[in-house]
């Protein structure tokens, strides 16, 4: 019989027991850590090395902060099931399988995982507590809170571990994706060249290159991932390095190279449908409509992200296919209420899907939310202000979506909401080069939106010589003449002379306004908190975990 509290912990998927039965391994010695450790080989068999088994390259691939591919973690997790029957109060044990659950729910999107996680890493523990070195403990808590989305839990986790012990190479991942998901610049910057120090290798030029990536440094990103996917060998670690340099490309505008990425992901890992997803939005790009249809209904069914659900509605929508397009919006609307259900915070995808599908005004309330939690990132900045925008109030609108773009990212959805806000606020000339930028970083950055990028290009109109032009539309043609009434008789009147058209004083183009102090009842505006310094932590920040 198992120990009391062991079979709280589910088993795994049905659908992977054979694959746990093929990669079975014997139960490890106790006390193995999440990082893990290679089985060392007797001296006796120095003549044949031993082949390294599944769990034995899962916990080699967590020794180096690497992903292992999932029929390994698979087999990671039956192994630590196994053990933790008859070694309940084995706190190491508990922590290795809690993270591994963060890591499938994580890969597989299926956020049940994440409670399975969550009861595992409290038995670990409970065994043993943080203070008293179960450290890895705190970290698979922190990757669990940034998993459902809750950066501000994870950042505490995260820094107890890093107080108590500096040098700890696992947590400053975990660290960098609560930093990242505050809008914390300067901190995320910090944990990632740390990281760098303590973990050098595919890992730490992973996450430097996604750091680039965020900052708007496109060559040096690029630099750095290319020679992460150069440096990576295993098929898991080489699979997300392509998909990185897949995803690059995509954002340069240059899908043909973004199809060429994918494709080679998958065919290091067949597996990976993130790279399938991305694949399929290179395609419409390519106006390979079918493929990328094909492509998509492929992802969405191997990895059900509600991301890739939206943009597949979107697909759909922009091809008036709106039966299709509103199965698939149904269908985002159960995941979402599913990944709720598991304490998953899904906000952001929500509103983004209100602001340009349903109500506006729940995206404003929902993104105000997340505002006032302190999740401040580039992407949430983005869509408060495009929600305030599609609500009405562009004007408090324009703060927020200005700061997405001066993070420096190059993301082509971003420049055009601020350009469209700007036209919307009779600013000219800035939306005109927002809107330019938008298409010249991507020119098929959305199959709904960048159509409407050029027709309001095409409003706007080209700058006239000179620029003073270049700050408001085209003025009205003048009124035709009134013809003079003819004269019966007398002497021809001399012409009358000719006056000069009267000159609109000349302006200056405008600048973007200074953003405002926000009021003290709302959450604070972007100006208070610059994109890489996020405002004082809440009340319940200040206690420990």
């Amino acid at each position: 019989m198992p120990a009391e509290g062991a079979t709280a912990v589910p088993p795994p998927p049905p659908t992977l027991r054979t694959t746990l039965r093929r990669a079975a391994f014997g139960a490890v010695a106790a006390g193995v850590l999440l990082a893990g450790a290679l089985v060392a080989v007797p001296d006796g068999d120095r003549d044949a090395p031993k082949e390294p088994g599944p769990v034995e390259r899962a916990e080699a691939a967590a020794t180096a902060g690497s992903p292992a591919s999932l029929s390994d973690l698979t087999a990671l997790i039956g192994d630590r099931q196994k053990w933790v029957e008859s070694h309940p109060d084995d706190a190491p044990s508990w922590a290795t399988l809690g993270s591994a659950y963060v890591e499938w729910g994580r890969r597989s999107a299926d956020a049940a995982y994440f409670g399975r996680a969550e009861e595992a890493l409290k038995r670990s523990l409970d065994a043993r507590p943080g203070e008293r070195g179960n450290g890895e403990a705190w970290v698979g808590m922190a990757a669990l809170a940034n998993a459902r989305h809750d950066f501000l839990a994870a950042k505490r986790w995260g820094e107890t571990v890093r107080k108590q012990d500096p040098k700890a190479w696992s947590v400053y991942p975990v660290l960098i994706d609560a930093y990242t998901g505050l809008g914390d610049v300067k901190a995320a910057t910090g944990a990632t060249e740390k990281f760098g120090e303590l973990r050098k290798g595919v890992p730490a030029l992973a996450r430097t290159a996604d750091l680039y990536r965020g900052q708007g440094w496109r060559e040096d990103a690029l630099a750095t991932a290319r020679e992460a996917a150069d440096r990576a060998t295993e098929p898991a670690e080489k699979a997300e390095a392509l998909h990185r340099l897949g995803e690059l490309a995509w954002e340069r505008g240059e899908p043909e190279e973004a199809v060429a990425q994918f494709d080679a992901a998958l065919r290091t890992d067949s597996g990976h449908h993130a790279s399938l997803a991305g694949k399929a939005r290179a395609l419409v790009a390519l106006e390979r409509t079918d493929e990328a249809l094909a492509a998509y209904q492929s992802a969405v069914t191997g990895l059900p992200r509600p991301e890739y659900v939206l943009e597949l509605g979107e697909l759909y929508e922009s091809l008036e296919l709106d039966g299709d397009a509103r199965s698939q919006y149904e269908k985002l609307g159960g995941l979402l209420e599913q990944a709720k259900a598991a304490g998953v915070d899904e906000s952001v995808i929500r509103a983004r899907y209100e602001s340009d599908h349903g109500d506006p005004a729940v995206a404003v309330e929902l993104l105000r939310g997340q505002w006032k939690k302190q999740h401040r990132s580039a992407a949430v900045a983005d869509a408060l202000g495009w929600a305030l925008h599609r609500a009405g109030k562009s004007e408090e609108g324009l703060e927020y979506a200005q700061q997405a773009v001066d993070t420096g990212v190059r993301n082509a959805s971003y420049a055009y909401h601020l350009g469209v806000i700007e036209q919307q606020l009779a600013q000219y000339g800035p939306a005109r080069r927002h809107l330019e930028e938008a298409l010249r970083t991507n020119p098929a950055f959305s199959p709904l939106d960048a159509p409407k990028a050029r027709e309001a290009l095409e409003t706007l109109g080209e700058p006239s010589p000179g620029g003073p032009g270049d700050t408001q539309p085209p003025p009205p043609p003048p009124p035709a003449p009134v013809p003079e009434p003819k004269r019966e008789s007398g002497p021809e009147p001399k012409p009358e002379r000719k006056r000069e058209p009267e000159q609109e004083p000349k302006r200056e183009s405008p600048r973007p306004e200074a953003p405002a102090p926000a009021p003290s009842k709302t959450p604070p505006a972007p100006s208070k908190a610059a994109p890489g310094t996020p405002a004082a932590v809440e009340a319940d920040a200040s206690k420990s975990p």
